[in-house]
């Protein structure tokens, strides 16, 4: 009888021996599944890292070529504020034009020299302002050196900037009012 109380003692050790074991062995193996699994996501983290940084950089190329592309495409602009809307068609907006600098500019100009122009903004009370292309950036600059022809009249020209620059320019003069 005591040796198969014996026996089973030495059984029960073993087994409990197998059991911590066991215990250890499955901690090993979950400790090497986490460390597999964080060298993985480290490795697709790295990965998606330099992806977003590509990506980021393209971004900015991509917004200095559209900067750069939208600096020449409004590069022959001329922004006309304060002439009456009469025009009925393109052709007779064209016209206006053409008579308004002819008659306040010493620099004349024809309809050849009209690359585009349209009316910008909502209908209102108030007269839109006319975007003019000319066709060549020497009509453009011969136009503004005599802005100042417009002085006492309730016409007057500006560039055509972008949206971006004229919403800081507008937070500029806001922040100059303030400090006033």
């Amino acid at each position: 009888m005591e040796e198969v109380l014996k026996a089973l003692q030495k059984i029960q050790k073993e087994l409990d021996e197998q059991k911590i074991t066991i215990q250890k062995s499955g901690e090993n193996v979950t400790e090497q599944v986490t460390h597999n699994i964080n060298i993985i996501l480290d490795e697709k983290f790295k990965t998606l890292e330099e992806k977003y940084e590509n990506l980021k950089d393209k971004l900015d190329n991509q917004e200095k070529r559209l900067y750069f592309l939208e600096k020449q495409a409004r590069q022959r602009n001329i922004v006309l504020f304060g002439l009456k809307e009469t025009e009925l068609s393109y052709s007779n907006l064209q016209k206006i034009i053409i008579n308004f600098i002819n008659e306040h500019f010493t620099t004349k100009i024809d309809h050849r020299d009209i690359q585009e122009a349209k009316r910008i903004g909502k209908k209102g009370e108030r007269p839109r302002p006319i975007i003019i292309t000319v066709s060549t950036l020497g009509t453009k600059i011969a136009i503004f050196k005599q802005k100042k022809v417009l002085e006492n009249t309730p016409y007057y020209i500006k560039e055509d900037y972008p949206e971006y620059i004229l919403n800081k320019r507008k937070e500029l003069q806001e922040q100059v009012r303030v400090k006033k």
